[in-house]
Parts: C-alpha cells; structure tokens; sequence
C-alpha cells in the first residue's frame, strides 16, 4: 500500500475510534470549571464508600449546596498530602484489603522514587486505566498524525518501562504502566510497533537496548516516542557500539549469541525473525558512506520524535539536534509522571492543555509554598505567565496530591490553560527522571561516612546537565585525603544511592546517568563559601542555609572556586 494512503487510512480509523474521546475533551476545554466539578464529584463518588471517603466525609462534601460549596467542603476535609501520607493506606491495599482509596483494588501499582528510600507504589486503578490512560494514549497518536500525517506509514518505536517487575501481597502486579499501556492500545497500533513486547521485559539494560535497536534499525521507523530525550542519546551510543552486530544480525535472523537475555524470552524473539540481506546491506553501505551513522541515516522517513523537552530535559534536545533532518517534528511530550497523566500538548509548542475532564486539578502560587495558609487556585484561575505548584485528584486514589513540580501557566486551547515544566520543587532533582531527594544524598553520604570511617567536615552535590552527572564535593576531617580515596568514598555514596532510589539506580544502571564527578574541597571551603555568597547577595548571614544538593547554577559556578588546587574544574 502507498505509504501516503496508508497514514490516511490509519488517521481516518484513529479518527473514528477517538471520536467519543476526542469530542469529550474539546467539549471539557470549553467550560473547565464545569467539567472540573463534574470530575471531582464522579471521583469522590467512586470513592465515597471506602476508608478514606469514610474518614475524609466524601458523603457530606457530595451533599453540598452548590459546585463552590463543594470544592470549599474538599479542602476543608481533606488535607493537601505527600506521598508518605497516604503511604499506611497504599500499604493496606498492597496486603489485600479492598475498597482503601479505591472502590475494590488497584489492578496495579506504578513504581517511582520516593523521599524516604522507599519507593513510591502509585495505584493505577480500573477506571484510571481506561478512562485515562488507555483513552490518551490513542488520543496521542491522533493528535501526531494530525501534526504530521506520515508518522503513521511506517512503524512506531515506544521506548517503555517492564509492565511486571514483581506483584504485592495480594499478587497485583508492580511495574510500568506505560509498559502495560503500550501492549493495551488495540491491533490497530501495536501491530505497527517496530518492536515486540518481550524486548521490555528482559532484565539486564545492556541487553535490553542491544535488542531493542537490533529490532528497531532494521524496520522503517516513522515515529519515535520516548519521554526522556536522554534515551535517544543512549539508543544511538548502542548504535554506535554494535552496527556491525547489528548488520551480521539482520542479514542471518538472529540476535547476538552472547547478550544476556532470559531463555524463555530469546526463544520467543527469536521465532519469528527472518534474514533480511536487503536490510543489512543497506546498512553497510551507509556505513561506508558516513562517519558516523545517525537516525537521519538509518530512518529517513522518521517524521515525529516526541520527548520531553522543558524542565532539565532542554540540554539533550540540544544533543540530539543533528541526529535528525530538519523536516522531523521534534514534539514535546507533555506534562506526565507516574502519578498522574496531567495533559496533552495538542500543537507544536511546549504547552500542556491539562485535562479538564480526567483530574481534577488545584495549585498553589510557587511564591507561597512555604505558607500552609495561601490559597489554592481552580484550574479555571490560573493566570498566564504565573508559576504554580499542582496538587491532583485522580481516579487512581490521590487526592489533593502535591505533585512538588514547577509549572508556567502560557495561553489557553480554548478556555483551559496550557502549562509547561519548569523544574521539580527545592529540595527534589533530576537530571533524566531520577527525581533525587536532599534527603536520600544526605542519607547516602552518612552511611558512607558510616561504612567507610572517612569523616567530612563539608560536602554538596549539584546537577551538571550538561555531562548528564551529579558533581559532588567533599571536605574530609582528615585533609591527607587525595583524590583516588575520595572517589573510593563517591563510589560508596553512589552505590547507597542506588539502595534508596529505585529510580536512580535505573538510570545509572542504564547508563542515562554518568558517574559522578568528584571534586575536593580546599580548607573551611563552607564558610568561604558562605561569605561569598552573603556578600554577592547582601543576605541576612542568620538565614543562609543552602541546598546541599541543588540544582544551582549560580551556586555550582561559586563552590568551584573552592576546589583544591591541582583539580580540573
């Protein structure tokens, strides 16, 4: 079939398939307010029957007079939590006890980092699954033909989390969801996915990636989707790694002997692989013709990247420029975590239009975080150009949950407001999706004091984005401490790292996260620091109390000048 025809054959069944969904949230953009009470009352309805309904009054805030009465009798009962809050009743479900949050139970939990060590298990309920996740994500797909109509003639790559990695009590399953979503959005797309399913539940990355670009650069890849645009960094140092791997791999139908894959999985990758010489020639022959193969090469026809491109992320698109013609779409992904599926960027720009009608949103201004009693905002206030921290309500049993992000409010897509990422809250960074707490760096570095007996009078780490690493410096007690010993201390750090955030030790272990770089401290470095810092500034020396792991600029520039002599900086 003509590739133009098919796109238009696929948009067209996209079209009819989304029609319910699509004309819902175009309808929910033109009266937000409306669609936002009409979304919490079915939410707190679903949920008035369970133990937190019970303990927060769902019923009375439901009686209420009027939608303003309601959201008023919302916030009076039921707090703005953290994840820790709500951690005792997550942990009920996750031993079997039903109806906790959710009508009944969660059919899975979604795994992210959280402040205390342990992760954060996200419920994704039945009515979350598919009246959000399962409806956006084929919304998306009609929203990139609609920007660029050939996305859909030849395959899409999906770049996804394992749907299981391991289940609770109860035997529900903990994984990704997006892994679950990927193989859960109908015939129509997954038959174009240019890689099987299985390829996301191998365990070891290097073998993960070895595959999943084995699979991918031999099809015609015409859409790529991956949130973090690091990954498109990673993907092509595979290429550049095992080309001639791949090239004898294609041309025989086989996968690499030696990669570490599970048995059970090899044997079903590789049932259905055929030899492609055709393929594998074309690939040598661009090897002869080019430095470096990149995906302007090997996927000509790619029309549609979608990564982050706001907050921390902007570095890599800037990496990633030249890997792609200039006629390719870079679109931005949108506002999404694991706790919540917050928006659709439903043009070119970099702009969110929050779902009206999935969550039921609530901010609070980012120059009152620090004040428990300044307002929140409705979703319908939000000002342009105001920055404001999201607090969700969702199917999935978070209520008034702090997303602890940074938005900007830009113009709206007919009446709801579009927002893009700035940054996570103080106190949380991330350089790829890591989302490392001040706490967790503290906790780690006190045990490798701990550990190690290597005492430290001053340390900080900060984001280096341009490395794709965390810096981090150190001021031992003992000052005969040279540089390979304090890279031996780094290792214990990144290592109790690695313990305590899930989501770090998956991007180092990836590779998405470089090692750290280490960097001595000359003498009473803190207090030099400090003065310099006040007198540049002019602030109130009681007061100073800076991040000891941040994401700073101005501040990374200062404690470089602090470094012992004798130390690249």
């Amino acid at each position: 079939m003509n590739t133009g025809i098919k796109a238009l054959t696929i948009y067209n069944a996209l079209r009819f398939t989304c029609m319910k969904e699509n004309a819902e949230f175009n309808n929910a953009c033109r009266f937000p307010f409306i669609s936002q009470v009409k979304t919490l009352r079915s939410i707190l309805s679903a949920s008035a029957d369970t133990v937190f309904g019970r303990e927060h009054h769902f019923d009375e805030i439901l009686r209420a007079k009027d939608e303003f009465e309601m959201i008023r009798l919302y916030r009076q009962f039921v707090p703005a939590v953290e994840y820790e809050d709500i951690r005792p009743y997550v942990k009920r479900m996750m031993s079997g006890e039903s109806d906790v949050l959710i009508k009944g139970k969660p059919v899975m939990y979604a795994t992210t980092s959280g402040s205390t060590g342990e992760p954060k298990y996200i419920p994704i309920s039945e009515p979350y699954l598919n009246k959000v996740y399962l409806g956006m994500s084929k919304l998306m797909m009609l929203n990139y033909s609609r920007l660029k109509l050939k996305c859909l003639s030849g395959y899409i790559l999906t770049i996804v989390g394992k749907t299981e990695e391991g289940q609770t009590e109860d035997a529900t399953p903990v994984g990704s969801a997006s892994g679950l979503t990927n193989g859960s959005t109908g015939k129509l797309i997954t038959r174009m996915y240019a890689v099987p399913q299985d390829v996301f539940s191998i365990e070891n990355y290097s073998a993960r990636y070895y595959t999943l670009m084995r699979y991918a650069i031999e099809k015609d890849v015409t859409l790529w989707v991956t949130p973090n645009p690091s990954t498109v960094l990673e993907m092509q140092s595979v290429v550049d790694q095992h080309l001639d791997d791949f090239i004898k791999d294609i041309g025989e139908g086989t996968i690499k002997s030696d990669i570490a894959i599970e048995p059970e999985i090899r044997e079903k990758l590789e049932k259905n692989l055929k030899p492609n010489p055709g393929r594998a020639y074309e690939l040598r022959r661009l090897q002869t013709l080019y430095e470096r193969v990149l995906p302007r090469h090997y996927w000509p026809n790619l029309q549609l990247l979608s990564t982050w491109k706001c907050g921390n992320t902007q570095i890599y698109t800037s990496k990633i420029h030249d890997f792609f013609s200039p006629s390719v779409v870079h679109h931005e992904f949108g506002y999404f975590a694991s706790e919540c599926r917050a928006g659709l960027v439903v043009d070119k720009s970099n702009e969110s239009v929050l779902f009206p009608n999935k969550h039921f949103f609530e901010f609070k201004k980012e120059k009152d975080l620090g004040d428990p009693s300044a307002p929140f905002f409705r979703l319908d206030e939000l000002k342009e150009g105001e920055r404001y921290c999201p607090y969700v309500t969702t199917w999935g049993g978070l209520f008034r949950y702090n997303m602890n992000d940074i938005v900007q409010v830009a113009s709206r897509y007919k009446q709801a407001p579009r927002v893009h990422m700035v940054q996570k809250v103080n106190g949380i960074v991330s350089i790829t999706g890591e989302k490392l707490y001040e706490d967790q760096f503290i906790k780690a570095v006190d045990a490798a004091q701990e550990s190690t007996g290597m005492k430290l009078l001053y340390y900080a780490g900060y984001v280096n984005l341009q490395e794709s690493r965390y810096d981090w410096y150190f001021e031992f007690e003992d000052s005969r401490v040279n540089q390979k010993k304090s890279e031996e201390f780094a290792k214990v750090v990144d290592q109790n790292l690695k313990v305590i955030n899930i989501e770090y030790q998956s991007k180092r272990d990836s590779f998405r996260l470089k090692d750290p770089a280490v960097f001595l401290l000359e003498p009473n470095a803190f207090n030099k620091f400090k003065r310099f810092i006040i007198s540049r500034n002019h602030r109130d020396a009681s007061r100073f109390k800076p991040n000891v792991l941040a994401q700073n600029e101005d501040n990374h520039s200062v404690i470089k000048k602090f470094i012992k002599s004798g130390r690249k900086k």
